[in-house]
């Protein structure tokens, strides 16, 4: 099995772990629950909105909802929203429920909540429905060039 996602942790030699699991719906709860992985250590990729500053994907606890009004503080924005589903797939190129925060089809800026450096791996899509990569926080942080902050409420 390979997708986009696990492509580009190849090429940038960084250590996965593939975990596979029958995706019956969407959503961090189901695959946590599919993968016996704690929902806090299981990420949902979100594809957010920032107006004229364009569109960034946000890391997030599965056990945890993106605060708007920390994202815009920190983006310097007004509003943030999440995009329409049809959207963060053709911005992406995977689909929803499989959206992985590497090897996307336009290259997007990463943000990643900072309470999931605590923990020594985490879950996160592979860039299809049922595949989720089991790899320590600051390997996303380097696969995905992304910032680290406080995003969630």
């Amino acid at each position: 099995m390979s997708t986009r996602a696990i492509q580009h942790l190849k090429q940038k030699g960084i250590p996965y772990c593939v975990a596979e699991y029958e995706h019956l719906e969407k959503g961090a709860k189901f695959a946590a629950q599919a993968l016996g992985m704690p929902l806090e250590k299981t990420i949902k990729t979100l594809v957010v909105d920032l107006g004229r500053k364009g569109h960034i994907l946000a890391l997030m606890p599965g056990d945890r909802k993106l605060s708007s009004k920390k994202l815009s503080r920190i983006h310097s924005v007004k509003q943030v929203e999440m995009v329409d589903p049809a959207i963060a797939e053709r911005l992406t190129g995977y689909k929803v429920g499989g959206i992985s925060p590497f090897g996307t089809q336009r290259k997007l800026p990463v943000i990643m909540e900072k309470r999931l450096l605590k923990y020594s791996a985490v879950a996160v899509n592979g860039g299809k429905r049922g595949i989720m990569l089991i790899l320590k926080p600051h390997d996303i942080i380097r696969a995905a060039n992304a910032t680290i902050g406080e995003i969630s409420e």
